[in-house]
This record gives C-alpha cells, sequence and structure tokens, in this order.
C-alpha cells in the first residue's frame, strides 16, 4: 500500500516537495497498521482532506495549460505572422485542374481525368522543337507544335482566343494529341506571333484559364543567331535531298546542315543581340504575373533534373523523357560561321563575349 501510493504521486506529475508528502503519508499509513489510540473517523477525515487536496491541485494544472493551449490559438488567428500567407503563396504554384468535353469525341472512362493547360513561350531556334518532343515523349502530355505559325489563326485577338480555346478543349488534333486520357495538353508560341501584340488579352485569358507558361529562352544569342540564319538559308537551298528540315534525327543529316556558313553582319552584331535579350525581358515582364517556369536550352542539355522541375510544375508523374533529335551545330562556334574573325574582333572584351566560347 505504501508504494502504491507513493508510485501513484509520481505518476501523477507532482513535483519533489508533493512526493515527499506523499511519502511521508505513506508512512503514517504504516503507522496506523500498528494498534493505535487515534479514532478512525479522525484517520478517514484526513484520508478525505488529503484526496481533496491532491483533486485541487490536478484540477489548477490542468486549468493552466489548457490556459495556455487557448492564448497560444488566439495569438496565431489575432496576429498572423508572415508565414500565414503560405497558402496563398504557394497556391500559384499548383497548376489548375480542368475536366474538358471535347465536342470531337468523347473522352470515355477518362471524363474524370483532370487535364492541366500550358503553353510553351519561345523564340525560334532556341531548342523549343526538341524541348517538345521531350514532353511529347511523357505518356500524359499532348503540346500540339507551333500553331500561331499560321497567320489566319493570329490575325486578331477574336481568333487567337478561339484557337486557345480549341485547343484546350482537346478538340485540337495533331500527331502529338493523347485525347482522351491527356494529363497535360499545350503547345508552342514564339513571341513573334501575335503573342506580344495581344499580351493584355492573353495574360488576362492565361490568368481566367489557369494556363501554365513554361518560358524557353536561349543564354547564348550568338549560337542562336547562326542557327536562325542558317535555316532560313535552307528553307531555298533544301539541303537535305531537296527537303527543307528544321529538325533532324541524324548525325548525317546535322552535318549535311551545318555545312553552310552563314555570314554575320558584325556591324549590327551588339545591336541586334541587345534587341533579342530586350524581347526576352519584356515578354517576362509583360507574363509575369502568369502562373510560369523560365527555363533556358542550354541547363535542359546539362542538366536533365531540369526536366523533373518541369514535370512537376505541370503536376503529372515523373517519367524519363527522351528525343530522337540530334543538334545540328555542335562543336566551337568558329567552326559555323564565315566571317569569324570579324565576330570575335566585335565581341572581344563586351558583356557578350562569353557568347564566344560557350559550348550550346
Amino acid at each position: 500500500m505504501q508504494v502504491l501510493l507513493i508510485f501513484s504521486c509520481y505518476l501523477l506529475g507532482f513535483d519533489d516537495n508533493f512526493g515527499y508528502v506523499c511519502y511521508l503519508f505513506s508512512m503514517q499509513d504504516t503507522l496506523i497498521i500498528k494498534p493505535s489510540k487515534r479514532s478512525p473517523l479522525f484517520l478517514r477525515t484526513t484520508v478525505l482532506l488529503f484526496a481533496m487536496a491532491c483533486g485541487v491541485y490536478i484540477c489548477t494544472i490542468c486549468m493552466k495549460q489548457i490556459s495556455a493551449v487557448t492564448k497560444m490559438n488566439v495569438q496565431v488567428i489575432g496576429s498572423p505572422s508572415p508565414d500565414t500567407n503560405t497558402a496563398t503563396q504557394l497556391q500559384p504554384q499548383i497548376p489548375t485542374l480542368h475536366y474538358p468535353k471535347p465536342e470531337t469525341f468523347s473522352r470515355g472512362e477518362c471524363t474524370q481525368n483532370p487535364v492541366r493547360f500550358f503553353v510553351i513561350l519561345s523564340m525560334q531556334r532556341s531548342g523549343s522543337g526538341w524541348f517538345e518532343t521531350l514532353l511529347n515523349s511523357h505518356t500524359n502530355i499532348s503540346s500540339n507544335g507551333e500553331i500561331f505559325s499560321v497567320m489566319e489563326r493570329r490575325k486578331n485577338i477574336s481568333t487567337i482566343i478561339q484557337t486557345l480555346e480549341k485547343v484546350y478543349n482537346l478538340d485540337w488534333f495533331t500527331s502529338a494529341s493523347k485525347n482522351e486520357c491527356s494529363a497535360a495538353v499545350g503547345f508552342k508560341w514564339m513571341l513573334n506571333q501575335g503573342l506580344i501584340a495581344h499580351h493584355e488579352e492573353i495574360v488576362e485569358y492565361f490568368k481566367h484559364r489557369g494556363v501554365s507558361a513554361i518560358f524557353l529562352f536561349r543564354r547564348n544569342l550568338l549560337r542562336r543567331m547562326v542557327s536562325v540564319l542558317a535555316n532560313s538559308y535552307d528553307r531555298y537551298a533544301k539541303l537535305l535531298n531537296g527537303t527543307h528540315k528544321s529538325h533532324v534525327h541524324s548525325h548525317q543529316e546535322a552535318a549535311a546542315l551545318s555545312s553552310y556558313k552563314p555570314v554575320i553582319n558584325s556591324t549590327l552584331l551588339i545591336k541586334d543581340l541587345k534587341e533579342i535579350g530586350l524581347a526576352a525581358v519584356k515578354a517576362l515582364e509583360y507574363f509575369n504575373s502568369t502562373r510560369h517556369i523560365v527555363l533556358y536550352y542550354e541547363d535542359l542539355v546539362t542538366n536533365r533534373t531540369k526536366l523533373k522541375d518541369v514535370q512537376e510544375f505541370l503536376g503529372i508523374p515523373q517519367m524519363e523523357l527522351t528525343s530522337r533529335q540530334v543538334k545540328i551545330h555542335k562543336g566551337p562556334l568558329s567552326d559555323f560561321v564565315k566571317n569569324w574573325d570579324d565576330v570575335n574582333r566585335t565581341l572581344s572584351g563586351t558583356e557578350y563575349e562569353s557568347f564566344l566560347h560557350a559550348d550550346y
């Protein structure tokens, strides 16, 4: 009985002083077992008073703890810290889910599968074609190509919106369309294809429809310029057996296209590079309020973990993405520019000097 009483006192969390009282009382109880002249009524009263004291002590401790928790909760609600906006900050990172109902076919069993809307915003010869083939290697992504390359589709904002609605309603058919069970659907849109001219209306559309923007730029603007000039030349020369190809799938084809060495206007070179850079900055400024991610071609080439970031951004299952495309201009830029010495002298000592030596 003595041991049980002492153990109960410590189990209830009493401090050392109170535990000592328990001990004394237990000793007293031990003495009671011996014949004593004290009245049983006195002893019962003592035990009752002791039990009441214990109850009051326990209730006091509990009330203090409840009061502390209540005060803490009130403080969090009444005086929100900066972290209170965490949900607001994370919200733009969560893609909007859609359940489109196409007019041209039935989604069947995939009707309840949500779809994410995206768009690739880029410039010609910045790796967007290669990037799109990577996305389309995912079983749940449909990226429908450069749909606004056709002037009729972007002649005014009305035709642009009509085209966008058709794409995001899954009624746009290309070889990349996964149709019924697409988890993410989009296309690529070049900055000079009506995007900047109608940026205000397009931004509002993106925000209203929950379209996520993927910006893809190229850091080495000089390499992009060489690629643009070479591709423009091949439109007429058709170096591949009389056929023009912007992208190739073999090293032999790449070697054939890269055999042409364009001449770069060194007098306007710095001015042209600045204009290209400003175009990208302006696009980012216009579409800053949309949900977006910014990628660079060079990073995708050297660090494939960036592709995981893209899939996470789109909110789709992670997969290994692949492409059959082969890089056309691979190697030192000096091998692909006819007037390389002029270009080298023009950019040496300027902010663009690094473009002369970068590999991608």
